[in-house]
């Protein structure tokens, strides 16, 4: 037993911890746990949780059913307590394996241990830094009922309201109970629409405390009878809920995008990564923007008089924040915080593929020595068709059937992924857009009823 597996033991003992949650998350996204007494939790270190894998989105077939998750020491955490006292659970990510102890395929944890183990390969460690933004809506919705948010605050705001008013100190204090560091946290653009940005990390703890955040961002809205949603446009007529991430890649200590010469203090390395990120964007969007809503966010259409920062098209662009790849200000003297940012993943992506397929891009284009293309300085969205066109600046996806059109034919999105996430991943988007292809809608009933 190794020194991590013996300091769990010892803190299940110090604090009186009578649950263990063992956490991992299917192909979609979602989080999947299994609640274990601390007598069994020695046994779970050496010999994994068995479990019914065909029972789990994604993972394998009837007749190769039995898989096991085994917990990953290095992730554990005592859970917050709502009331303010002890509290009795804890939580651990797991690596799910086969049998015969080799990872299953199906894991996204194991995707994006592939991808990472390439990139250290070529000498780099990389890190990424989320800003996420979700909804907090008054009540859980009911079928045929709209969402109402809980305030009419926008940027900024200091918000005032009679429901869940403290939401975001008890969200960022919960966060912190559990080693999730929080940089900024605020009111976005629309009605009832929160942003709260984590730490950088390595991708990996990155993408595990991205899943422990959506679970406890639910958990103190109930907690304060209001309803958190990660749903990407829940209101046609404001801004969608993002994720823009900020990544970096480090070789050692050494920032590999930082160099003092450049006019924007990006390396070679960091611009062929930002042109593999352009090349290959279409064909990674089905994961970055998995759900049919998502691109109701990319080519939405706000009210006038809010600003929609949805990238639609392939370009980047230094502070632009219409383009796709962003590189924020540079800090005089701080070479660790040259970065890029990706801007068009949305908060309810599996984090796991995402950053596998973000990372992926950007490492073709520094093995292909890829040439960035110039910069777009203006706000790409308010040209027109004509004007994109004649720029060179291609489209994202206009929605899901597109996305898959694009991921299907993608030799990185397949090596990446692994056969077998690639292939559920189009079969269940595919199946997806079907049945919201057949559906009438609203829309439809209230604009060609009367008219037709």
């Amino acid at each position: 037993m190794d020194k991590q597996q013996e300091f769990v033991l010892r803190t299940l003992e110090e604090r009186d911890i009578r649950f263990v949650r063992l956490w991992f998350t299917d192909v979609l996204g979602f989080l999947k746990s299994v609640a274990v007494a601390p007598a069994e939790l020695e046994g779970a270190f050496a010999e994994g949780i068995g479990f019914d894998g065909s029972a789990i989105e994604g993972f394998t077939r009837v007749y190769e059913s039995d898989m096991i998750a085994a917990p990953d020491p290095s992730t554990f955490q005592v859970l917050p307590w709502q009331g303010g006292g002890p509290s009795d659970s804890a939580r651990m990510f797991c690596d799910i394996v086969l049998p015969d102890g080799s990872p299953s395929w199906a894991d996204p944890r194991h995707v994006l241990r592939r991808a990472l183990a390439k990139a250290a390969d070529m000498g780099f460690t990389f890190y990424t830094h989320p800003e996420v933004e979700f909804f907090l809506l008054k009540e859980h919705p009911e079928t045929g009922r709209p969402p109402v948010p809980v305030d009419s605050g926008g940027y900024f705001d200091l918000t005032t309201h009679d429901v869940a008013h403290d939401f975001r100190r008890v969200a960022v204090a919960a966060l912190e109970a559990m080693g999730i560091s929080v940089e900024f946290s605020h009111h976005e653009c629309a009605p009832g629409q929160q942003e709260i940005d984590l730490r950088y990390a390595d991708a990996l703890s990155t993408a595990d405390n991205i899943m422990t955040f959506r679970y406890i961002m639910k958990e103190v809205a109930l907690a304060q009878d209001v309803y958190a949603t990660f749903m990407p446009k829940p209101f046609s007529d404001q801004p969608g809920s993002g994720m823009h991430t900020h990544l970096s890649l480090f070789e050692g200590d050494q920032n590999a995008f930082h160099d003092p010469s450049d006019e924007l203090n990006l390396s070679k390395t960091a611009r062929s990564f930002i042109a593999g990120l352009l090349r290959h964007a279409r064909e990674v969007t089905a994961v970055t923007n998995q759900w049919v809503n998502s691109y109701k966010r990319l080519f939405g259409d706000p009210s006038p008089e809010l600003v929609a920062e949805a990238p639609g098209f392939v370009c980047w662009g230094h502070l632009n924040r219409s383009a796709l790849v962003r590189v924020p200000m540079h800090k005089p003297g701080k070479a660790n915080s040259t970065r890029i940012e990706i801007r068009s993943p949305d908060s309810a992506c599996n984090p796991y593929l995402a950053f596998a397929l973000l990372l992926a891009a950007g490492l073709a284009g520094i093995e292909g020595e890829y040439e960035l293309p110039a910069g777009a300085e203006d706000d790409v969205s308010s040209l027109t068709e004509n004007e994109r066109r004649a720029a060179g600046y291609v489209d994202l996806p206009h929605n899901l059937a597109d996305a898959l059109r694009a991921m299907e034919s993608s030799e990185l999105v397949a090596e990446t992924l692994g056969e077998h996430v690639f292939d559920y991943v189009l079969r269940s988007k595919r199946a997806e857009w079907a049945a919201y292809r057949s559906k009438v809608t609203p829309y439809e009933l209230e604009r060609y009823l009367p008219v037709l």
